[in-house]
């Protein structure tokens, strides 16, 4: 069977995604699925990577990827409230934006 160009471009360009995708994203996907927040250390600790700016700078683009928005909060902080420690994670939205097409809250 003969494939058109516009199919051809589709199926190089699939495959061309799939190259490119970061081997860290199912491990990521599968750590956060169910969660709605998590800090940074703590996925780092699952993919038993060290603390660095080169592997937040990773993690971060693979974060957005699955739509999640950085957060500060001393609640991802073992121990919680106490003291004036804030660390930095990830959080599913709350609401949408008015660009998807629903309305803000």
């Amino acid at each position: 069977m003969i494939m058109s160009f516009l199919e051809k471009l589709a199926q190089a360009r699939a495959e061309l995604e799939a190259r490119q995708k970061d081997p860290w994203h199912t491990k990521v996907e599968a750590a956060v699925c169910g969660k709605d927040a998590i800090s940074t250390a703590a996925l780092l600790d699952l993919l038993r990577q060290p603390a660095t700016t080169g592997t937040a700078r990773r993690l971060a683009t693979i974060m957005r990827s699955l739509n999640f928005v950085p957060i500060k909060s001393r609640r991802l902080m073992p121990g919680g409230r106490c003291g004036n420690t804030v660390t930095r994670g990830w959080a599913r939205p709350v609401r949408q934006t008015k660009g998807l097409g629903l309305r803000a809250s």
